[in-house]
């Protein structure tokens, strides 16, 4: 495979600057730089305090990380730096992402990390070593548009996919980032990695969020922000208190296991009232949601967003990574772009992100999206308590 980055002039006097994990994708993007003649700077980001997650396999961004990309870099004869950003993904990913599950809602970290740290801290760094472009290892497609612009569209192999994840990169920012790996599938990632005798072939993927090595995010929450976690009632739709619950930050919306209350029913987390210390539980058919209200919206469209969806724009969402685009409408109303789903979706909380396609189908064109700040639930049965409902 030969790798054309859309840059103006020779390869061999452009610099591109690869943001290395330790991965074997973002190793794959500055092997496919290098072979391709590009004069290739690989940056590996000290973002935590590594400590145990150096010995839990799936942890990213740690030490074994950082010696990984190293060994890459000296591997293809490529400079290679660590930056220390602890102090800025602390304050801009870490402090935000513990400040909303006190609230109650559902944050993804990710998305703030490559708005916040790597596509705006990172890409300015790379600016200032004087790269064309940055690249990264991201499953995910960038070219350019017939209105001239840049877009990202979806990932060839939609397992793999993680434009939702991407939905806040800017217009300005598109222009000078490239992601080689978008037609390719993990399998053919591998298989260059081999070719090019990397050390991280076969490496395991990362998994969960990268600075919570013990995938128990509420262990991070109580040690950083110690009395975040207040106990409080639980109590179900139609107004009975069944229970105590030992703080919100325990919870998350369509949770079913570990409530520690037994009605004889199936019961689920159907919102969480941060102000009360509640937590609300109610049957699998109150997660439904037909309407969603979103906040901080980015949008990478050709139009105005609030143009077009003055009188409604036919769009599909996902609201969850791992699920499908679903068809819906988008609208600018009084209170802000509002999303009407054709099919009701299933546990969409507060603090995740609602993301914005042209189409359902596998490359489709990432148009937007939004932090998610209310849902409107569909009312179709009688359950949920006068005095619940009016909240």
């Amino acid at each position: 495979m030969d790798m054309d980055l859309d840059i103006e002039g020779r390869p061999d006097t452009t610099r591109v600057v690869v943001a290395m994990s330790g991965g074997v994708d973002s190793s794959v993007v500055a092997a496919l730089a290098k072979r391709a003649g590009y004069d290739v700077v690989g940056v590996t980001l000290q973002l935590y305090d590594h400590g145990d997650a150096t010995r839990r396999k799936g942890a990213c961004c740690a030490g074994q990380d950082i010696h990984d990309a190293r060994a890459v870099a000296a591997r293809l004869g490529i400079a290679h730096y660590v930056l220390d950003y602890e102090e800025r993904f602390r304050a801009a990913v870490i402090d935000p992402f513990i400040e909303s599950y006190a609230a109650g809602e559902t944050p993804v970290p990710c998305i703030a990390c490559n708005q916040r740290i790597k596509f705006a801290d990172l890409l300015d760094t790379a600016r200032d070593l004087g790269a064309h472009v940055l690249a990264t290892g991201h499953y995910v497609e960038s070219r350019r548009h017939h209105s001239g612009k840049r877009a990202l569209y979806r990932a060839a192999e939609a397992e793999r996919d993680q434009s939702y994840f991407l939905y806040a990169t800017t217009p300005d920012e598109l222009e000078h980032l490239r992601f080689p790996l978008g037609g390719l599938t993990k399998a053919e990632v591998r298989a260059l990695a081999r070719e090019f005798d990397l050390p991280v072939a076969d490496k395991h993927d990362s998994q969960d969020i990268c600075f919570v090595p013990s995938g128990r995010y509420t262990d991070v929450i109580e040690r950083l922000k110690p009395g975040a976690a207040e106990p409080g009632e639980i109590v179900h739709l139609d107004g009975r208190v069944l229970g105590r619950h030992p703080g919100i930050v325990h919870y998350t919306v369509g949770q079913r296991r570990g409530l520690g209350v037994a009605t004889g029913e199936p019961l689920y987390v159907v919102r969480l009232e941060s102000s009360q210390k509640r937590v609300v539980v109610g049957p699998r058919a109150a997660l439904n949601v037909h309407r969603i209200r979103l906040d901080e919206v980015n949008w990478l469209g050709d139009e105005p967003v609030d143009a077009l969806a003055a009188q409604g724009l036919p769009v599909f969402v996902r609201v969850r990574s791992t699920r499908p685009p679903k068809a819906g409408t988008l609208y600018a109303t009084a209170a802000g772009i509002e999303v009407e789903l054709e099919e009701s979706e299933e546990g969409v909380a507060p603090g995740q992100a609602c993301v914005i396609y042209d189409s359902a189908v596998v490359r489709a064109r990432l148009l937007g999206g939004g932090v998610i700040r209310a849902a409107v639930p569909v009312r179709t049965a009688a359950w949920e308590h006068p005095r619940m409902a009016a909240r």
